[in-house]
Formats: C-alpha cells, structure tokens, sequence
C-alpha cells in the first residue's frame, strides 16, 4: 500500500503467477480478498500439503519489489494448512481452520508455514471471547469512532456527500478496522448493536452540520443482520424527527450479497427508509449472481459499481462493457452509479465519459476525521480539506487527481 496502487495490482499479480506456477493442473488457486490467496489440493496428504505450501512461500519470497530509491523490498507469505479429512466439516469450517493455521505462521514470525492443529480452536475461541468483551466495551464506553471518506461527482469534482467507515479504538492509539471484529460480532448478534451506534453517530453528525448551516450528505453501512431488524428503522425515524434533520441527506447502504441474503426483509426495509425519505445503495453491484434480479424489488437511490470492474476497466473491454450496462440501467430506474476504488486521472476521465454519477477511492480523497469534512465541499472556491488539492473542479476540464498512498 505504501507505494501505491499500481505497485500493489502489480505484486499481486506477480504473486498469483507464481502460485500457479508451482502447482499441478488439479490443483485450483483462488484470491479470496486483498492480499490473500486461497490453494486447494486435491488427493494431498499433511506432508505432501507442507511440501507444496513451503514451496509456495519460496515462490513468494521471490517476489521482491523495486523501490524508486533502486533498491527492493522483500515480499512475505504466511501459509495456513487444514486437511479436508472429517465429512462433518463444513467449507466454512475448514476456511476457518486455514486460518487459523496460518494466524498461527504469522504469530511465529512470518514467512512460514503452519498446519492446522485442535490447539487452534482453542486459542481461536479464546480470541473470540476477547473480541466479544473489547467489542462490548467499545459500545459501553464510546470505543468506536468514524471516519469519512469522500465521493466525487466526476462531471465537477464537487465533493457531493461522505461514506463513513467504522473503526475501534486500539489500546495504543491505533484504529482497528472492522474486519477484525465483525466476524465475531456477526456470530454473537452484536452487530445490530454497532449498525445502532453508527446510525446514531451518522444523524447527530448531520444534525451538527445542519446547525452551522452545512448541508452534509452521508453514507452509512449496515449488515444483513441489520435487514429486520424493526428497532433500527424505529431509531431512524426517532432520531430524524428530534433531530429534524432532512431524511434525505441520510443513504442506507447494504451489499447486494446482503440483500439476497434475505430478499423479503431488503425489500420491506427499503421500502420503510423510502417512505422516511431516506435513501438507499447497493453496494458491490455486480459481483453476485441475483443483481439484475432483485433490482426490480428494491427501491434503490445509488448502484455502487463493485471495484472488480472499474480496478482494471481501462485496459479491459468487458469491465467498460459492464460499467456502461449498469449507467444506462440505473439511468433507466431514474437511479444514480457511484464507482468504486477508483486509482487514477485515466480511470477518472474514462468513468466520466461512460456517464457514472460519482466515484470514490483513495486516488479521490482517503478517510479523514470527522471535523476535517463538511457537506459540499469544493463549491464556490471554498477550500477542501477532504479530497486531494487536484480534485477540485476547474471549469472547463474534466476531474484530475493524483494518487494517494494507503
């Protein structure tokens, strides 16, 4: 991250290269997320796995990259191994032994394998129950905060509203992001809880900006679980009506997985913010198989265009393909398209003309506290302290930007 985007795409497909190249043609690699890979070998005994996954860290560990300065910096892998042996197991059972082994690797020092051991679960639900116990601290004691990030209108590079992120405060200052406790929350029915306390956050933040005369819009996450639940569209309603904050400067967001994860609940709860005013975005749209089917039972606002298809759309015919399908299909549901981890002034210019509304990613503007944001910011040559200096509109040209590190 530290170097940038295009150095990150960049190891990353090096990485994948050379997992397959060290693999057998039954054998299947997999990118889960981010910077992790996923390897299933088929007919494989303990030992064998260790001898193919040490093999895979060699290959890795080959990967150095080039740093401007000209000289490189070593790349990494952890490598968890669990065997598929017990018909009992479930695919999320044995994800999560994985792991929990390679957890294991990191904790001995990094570039390393481990295999899967009991001992692990052990220490995996010891884990567990700290989490559960910083978790309900941070909800007790104002423990979590949020940051904004900015989305841009590409056609002015006004920066139209913020989506906030949720973060923990670390015992050392640090901010945790939630893809370390989530997981957690979600198997001991805490996260209705967080989505309450974000919600919260989000309409007293609209309310203080409301106050200083800032028409803020912003976005706020919200898990399946969070679907049906009756008390968190009841907070809404209540916390709009003391607050009398504009419902509309209020969007809801939900993943598509989320949404087809329970249609029936989506929609009704869709429904119920239209009905408050609120509005509503599919996030990730594109990267399930129902998208087009459920589009017609939920009233949405936003389709947030899933950043698989606009990472690489300038040199892929199909992403641009895609990325126009969705535009004329929102236009047509009288619907706006945000796209996501937008990289650079290319992908920006090539957005623009294919007619997306908005985009967002750190290229336009990273997270920033919440008393760096205020609503509309770009307009009117007033300064921004949310979007990169180059962000800003200039009459006449289209949005530049620049990169920004992680």
């Amino acid at each position: 991250d530290s170097l940038g985007h295009k150095a990150g795409d960049e190891l990353i497909r090096r990485v994948a290269g050379a997992l397959s190249g060290r693999l057998r043609e039954t054998d299947v690699v997999a990118r889960l997320s981010g910077d992790e890979f996923a390897v299933l070998l088929p007919h494989a005994d303990p030992e064998g796995a260790r001898k193919v996954a040490q093999g895979l860290v060699a290959s890795v560990r080959a990967q150095d990259v080039p740093l401007p300065d000209g000289g490189v910096r070593p790349t990494t892998a952890s490598v968890g191994v669990a065997m598929i042996d017990d018909e009992d197991l479930s695919r999320e059972d044995v994800m999560v032994n994985a792991d929990l082994a390679m957890y294991s690797a990191k904790k001995a020092g990094r570039d390393r394998v481990a295999v899967y051991r009991p001992d692990h679960e052990r220490a995996r639900r010891k884990r567990q129950l700290t989490w559960v116990e910083r978790i309900r601290g941070a909800l007790a004691n104002d423990g979590f905060t949020l940051l904004a990030q900015p989305i841009v209108e590409l056609s002015s590079g006004r920066c139209s509203q913020h989506e906030l992120l949720l973060r923990m405060r670390g015992e050392t200052g640090d901010l945790i992001r939630p893809a370390a406790f989530l997981d957690t929350a979600e198997r001991l029915d805490l996260v209705q809880e967080i989505d309450r306390w974000v919600v919260r956050g989000a309409i007293a933040l609209l309310e203080e900006h409301d106050r200083r005369g800032d028409a803020l819009t912003v976005e706020v996450n919200l898990s399946a679980r969070s679907l049906g639940d009756a008390e968190l569209l009841d907070l809404i309603e209540a916390e709009l009506r003391r607050t009398r904050t504009p419902p509309d400067r209020l969007i809801l967001e939900v993943t598509e997985t989320a949404a087809v994860a329970n249609m029936s609940a989506a929609s009704r709860f869709a429904e119920r913010l239209s009905e408050l005013g609120c509005r509503f975005a599919l996030d990730d749209f594109g990267a399930g198989f129902g998208s087009f089917y459920y589009l017609k039972h939920l009233p949405f606002d936003f389709l947030k265009i899933d950043g698989e298809f606009v990472r690489n759309c300038r040199h892929s015919h199909t992403d641009q393909l895609v990325i126009q399908a969705v535009v004329d299909l929102a236009r047509g549901l009288r619907a706006q398209t945000i796209a996501e981890i937008v990289g650079d002034d290319e992908t920006v210019r090539l957005l623009a003309e294919l007619g997306v509304d908005y985009g967002q990613g750190y290229h336009l503007g990273r997270p920033r506290p919440l008393d760096e944001i205020r609503g509309g910011c770009g307009r009117h040559g007033r300064p921004c302290t949310c979007c990169p200096p180059r962000t800003r509109a200039v009459p006449g040209s289209s949005l530049l930007g620049h990169p920004v590190s992680p």
